[in-house]
Parts: C-alpha cells; sequence; structure tokens
C-alpha cells in the first residue's frame, strides 16, 4: 500500500495560496489508483478547510505538525496538547527573547493564527502581540493548547536560532521552522513523520512506500519516514539537502509533476 503525504503552504499551495487544478487532478488520480492521500500541515484545521478546494478533495488532514488529526470527513481521531505547566514554563523562557508569540487552541488562535497576519504590516502584528494576556490564555474554560509559534520580523531572523538554542533543552518538546522567521513549538508525539506512523496504527495499514513533500523545517521529520522525499524547488537549500529528491516549485504545480513524471504513481 503507497501513501503520498503533502504540505500545504509552499507545497500543494502556490503563492496565492491556492489549489491548483493540476495538482486537484493528480490527487484525485491517486485515490483511484488506491494510493492514500495525506495532507500533513502546520495549520490548524479551520485555516485548512478554507482554503478552495480542501473539502472536496476528501482526504485525511495532519494539523498543527501532527497534533490533530482528522478523518477525511472531518473526525478528529487524535490530538496531543502542552500541559498547563509546560506552557507557563515556556512562555516565561520564550518572553525573555523579545519574540511575537501565536498560541494555537481548540478555540482558536490567540491573538491569531499565521494566516491570519497574512498582509499584515509587522507594526500591526506587533500591537496584537502586546495587547494579548498570554498568561490568562491556560484559564479560559475548556481550552485546550496544541502549539506555541514564536514569530519574529523578517529583519530579525537571526533571533530565531536563539529560541531554538532554548528550547533544545526541553525534553518533552518538538520544535522546527515552517518559515524561516519562526518556530513552532508542539508536544513532542506531534511531528509530520510520527503522524503517519500513528495513522497506520489507527487505521491498521501499513504504507510500504511512503512519498512525502515539503518545503520547511516542519517537513524533515516526514521526509525521514518515507521511501522518497520530494523538496520544493522554493524550499530553504538546507531543506533541499535532506530530502532525496527535488522537485518544481509549487507555483509550478512541483506536486503534480514529481507524481506523474518522476514517481509515475498515475
Amino acid at each position: 500500500m503507497k501513501c503520498v503525504s503533502i504540505d500545504l503552504d509552499g507545497t500543494l499551495l502556490n503563492d496565492h495560496h491556492e489549489i491548483t487544478e493540476a495538482n486537484k487532478k493528480v490527487i484525485q488520480k491517486l485515490k483511484d489508483n488506491d494510493v492514500h492521500v495525506i495532507l500533513n500541515t502546520g495549520r490548524q484545521y479551520p485555516d485548512v478547510i478554507k482554503v478552495a478546494g480542501v473539502s472536496e478533495l476528501e482526504v485525511p488532514i495532519f494539523c498543527l505538525n501532527g497534533s490533530m488529526m482528522y478523518s477525511p470527513t472531518g473526525e478528529l481521531i487524535y490530538e496531543t496538547t502542552l500541559t498547563t505547566d509546560l506552557y507557563y514554563v515556556l512562555l516565561a523562557d520564550l518572553q525573555k527573547l523579545d519574540v511575537g508569540l501565536l498560541v494555537y487552541t481548540n478555540q482558536g488562535g490567540f491573538p491569531a493564527t499565521l494566516p491570519q497576519l497574512r498582509g499584515q504590516s509587522w507594526d500591526e502584528i506587533q500591537k496584537m502581540f502586546d495587547a494579548q494576556n498570554y498568561d490568562s490564555i491556560p484559564q479560559i474554560e475548556g481550552i485546550k493548547i496544541y502549539k506555541i509559534i514564536a514569530v519574529v520580523a523578517e529583519t530579525e531572523i537571526a533571533k530565531i536560532e536563539s529560541v531554538k538554542q532554548t528550547l533544545r533543552n526541553y525534553k518533552t518538546i518538538s520544535f522546527s521552522s515552517s518559515f524561516p522567521n519562526n518556530c513552532e513549538i508542539t508536544s513532542n508525539d506531534a511531528q509530520k513523520g510520527k503522524a503517519i506512523r500513528r495513522y497506520e496504527n489507527i487505521k491498521n495499514v501499513t504504507f510500504k512506500e511512503i512519498y512525502s513533500f515539503g518545503d520547511g523545517g516542519n517537513d524533515v521529520t516526514q521526509f525521514e519516514v518515507s521511501t522518497r522525499s520530494f523538496a520544493m524547488e522554493n524550499a530553504p537549500d538546507e531543506i533541499k539537502k535532506i530530502a532525496s529528491d527535488l522537485t518544481k516549485s509549487n507555483n509550478e504545480d512541483g506536486v503534480a509533476y514529481a507524481i506523474e513524471h518522476i514517481l509515475k504513481l498515475v
């Protein structure tokens, strides 16, 4: 049984945040050929299904780097969280580093999710960070915290290395970057590669071949469990070096190209 695991931003989606017709058609062809297709993203589920065409694909969606896993019909089949105690310890360390923070929960993003920052100036974004009371988030009734993202202005990317250096002291978290100016923090049980293996166990299937597509640091763990892994042409050089193969950019239907012309799965 074969599986194709595909990242969204910078991979399946073009720079207009759209799924092109070529990519839609190749996913349908894979399904017709009994190949399991998974969307494996750092986004939160509401931000995923807002993308035109995603719901029509009718495939499993793994969100927040594997923190939450959904069936093709939108049923939650797995979740893992950051504990309140761990959240407060992380918060104290991260606030010392002068970075912006996005907190992803079952009640939305505080003060927002990453896609909601799109189109805003850094001054506008900074005001959102400054206005957020982060200490009060765990006190919200019924709250579950899935992910924290440290974000900096594109002119201050060097700060992200300081964030990662601090996080290396923690043994119960996983962290990676979906873009050069951020660092995404989740439970150690939440990784894209682990999510693929977990899905096998949940569904009692074995993927003899796994092909993954991505463009960021949060895709490395799915590369590690793959038969062949594809970095997009638009990916950073360090990600290209980790992947086993390269394909065209997200603006050139790189996913469809690799599936049809390199892997020849359809």
